[in-house]
């Protein structure tokens, strides 16, 4: 029963994304204009762009990341749909995860699509694309997932969005860290990539893991 349940929650997630009017549209058009306003900022050098563009193209992502992360736990609990989850026969470890992984769907992946567009925007060489389009593809799972903790925690406040960001800002730096290094390593230096991109793959474990326990117990803490 606990599978049909998160398929039908995942597909309840999608859905009311989409209709909000937020989700992929929203997330890829605050990337591209934070990705637009880079220029404006440090000047027309095309090899200065290049060399902060892999940096750019994380701040940026992490940013529309967090782009109705605040909305993620708060419209269950308005609506009281929140008490029927914490009461579900599903583990609500899985419950946060499934919602995770609809949000990610929703924003997270949209923008790993549209990254390489961007990428050339900012004057990046095209043989360096995959290594940030491959960061982003495994980073932002990592960046939702620590989201999650700061909206369970927030999740009874009304305007709980700045709250949410001070939290999760700083618990995204080691991602952002190792992410900007995996997408910045040097043309055909394999090792240098392998090495940031592996630790980001076991951020991305560590927090596929501890995340949904984490915003669990953040629910259950709330609902007592």
């Amino acid at each position: 029963m606990t599978r049909p349940a998160l398929q039908a929650l995942m597909i309840r997630e999608l859905q009311i994304g989409q209709r909000i009017g937020g989700g992929a549209s929203l997330g890829v058009v605050f990337f591209l204009i934070l990705v637009t306003l880079t220029p404006f900022a440090v000047g027309p050098d095309l090899a200065l762009l290049a060399r902060i563009a892999p940096a750019m193209l994380w701040i940026a992502a992490l940013l529309a990341t967090l782009l109705g992360l605040d909305r993620l736990f708060q419209a269950d609990h308005e609506d009281g749909s929140l008490d029927l989850l914490l009461t579900s026969r599903a583990p609500l470890e899985l419950i946060v995860l499934a919602k995770c992984l609809a949000h990610w769907l929703l924003t997270g992946l949209p923008l790993v699509i549209a990254a390489p567009l961007f990428g050339l925007m900012l004057a990046l060489p095209t043989n360096e694309l995959w290594s940030v389009t491959l960061s982003l593809l495994l980073g932002t799972p990592a960046l939702t997932l620590i989201g999650a903790i700061g909206a369970a925690l927030t999740v009874s406040l009304r305007r709980g969005g700045l709250l949410l960001a001070v939290l999760v800002l700083p618990l995204c730096v080691p991602v952002l860290i190792f992410g900007v290094a995996a997408a910045g390593a040097p043309q055909n230096a394999v090792a240098s990539f392998a090495s940031p991109f592996l630790i980001l793959c076991a951020l991305t474990l560590m927090a596929t893991v501890g995340a949904p326990i984490a915003a669990a117990a953040a629910l259950r803490r709330m609902s007592e």
